[in-house]
């Protein structure tokens, strides 16, 4: 975009992930670093509708890196997804003389982004902020770390009460089509298998490695199923198992959304601040249409149609290595 970059607003949008606030933070104090007005847009697209605008300053942003969710709130908008709705966005950013526009989301956000931005020849940068860890561009996205944290502390607990018991548990983790939180909780918490979605419907591989388990006196185990895991969930799963083997008592637990909550680990708060900052730099060095990433310790850009619809896979020397460990 050859524009003179003056004014950017920032804003949050669909699920919230813990880091979001570090993000804002270093869009905030970056942009006021580069002299620009920096605005804050609350909750999303349906805010930009309304024209929820607000001038922010650095002092707004002091003593929120730690905090989880987001300043900015967010919610999901059916209205801007119509040309109507996206009008009325833009005729809230042109009241207020935005120039361009810095997103913090996952792929509904990034979606909305490019087509704005191909409709009003707006710049716009996407922030990848979601627990899921699944957009392509970056080897971590923010709010990954602290899910996968809060689900090995809670796969530890439940750990004791399965070696009580002699019990088998299903535990469910967020991440919906992807298997990324799953599969670090699984490595993270030791636990006897991983279901994730890249592997397939895997159940009767559950079941013969259950068994081997049993033949190696394993008094309980624990198994991980990603929500998005095409065997079904961790309910579904648990009763596919106890129709063909029934040894252990089972037991199954469902995380949900305990993992988008609470402080933002020290590693989301470091990744949310580089891609903050990689943001504004990035849009007054003319980027546009692309979401700032971290690949390889390095900030990079990546047109935001490939973040989204590019294939993201764990890694196969990672799923090995789980496999093995996990006997």
């Amino acid at each position: 975009m050859s524009q003179e970059i003056k004014r950017l607003a920032v804003f949050t949008s669909g699920g919230d992930a813990p880091g979001m606030n570090a993000a804002i933070r270093a869009v905030v104090r970056t942009a006021t670093f580069h002299d620009l007005h920096i605005y804050g847009i609350r909750r999303g697209y349906d805010g930009m509708i309304q024209g929820q605008i607000k001038r922010l300053e650095t002092s707004d942003v002091g003593n929120i890196i730690h905090r989880g969710g987001t300043v900015l709130k967010t919610a999901r908008s059916k209205e801007f997804r119509t040309k109507e709705g996206r009008k009325m966005a833009y005729e809230s950013l042109m009241a207020n003389n935005i120039d361009a526009l810095v997103g913090i989301g996952g792929n509904g956000t990034f979606t909305g982004l490019e087509i704005f931005s191909n409709e009003y020849d707006i710049p716009v940068m996407g922030i990848p902020g979601t627990i899921d860890n699944d957009l392509a561009g970056s080897d971590y996205t923010i709010g990954f770390d602290t899910a996968v944290n809060t689900a090995i502390e809670a796969v530890d607990k439940i750990r004791d009460t399965a070696d009580s018991h002699n019990r088998l548990f299903f535990v469910e983790v967020m991440g919906r089509d992807a298997g990324f939180i799953a599969l670090s909780t699984g490595i993270g918490s030791g636990a006897g298998s991983i279901l994730i979605p890249e592997k397939g419907d895997n159940v009767d591989e559950l079941i013969n490695h259950l068994k081997i388990g049993v033949r190696r006196r394993k008094l309980f185990s624990l198994v991980i199923v990603a929500e998005g895991n095409p065997g079904g969930g961790a309910m579904e799963i648990a009763e596919k198992v106890k129709e063909k083997f029934d040894h252990y008592d089972t037991k199954v637990t469902i995380i949900g959304h305990l993992q988008r909550g609470g402080a933002p680990t020290g590693a989301d708060r470091v990744l949310a601040s580089r891609l903050g900052f990689g943001a504004v730099e990035g849009i007054l060095n003319g980027q546009s249409k692309v979401m700032v990433g971290i690949k390889n310790g390095e900030i990079t850009y990546t047109p935001l149609s490939e973040s989204i619809k590019l294939p993201k896979e764990p890694k196969d020397d990672l799923l090995r290595m789980a496999e093995i460990l996990a006997r």
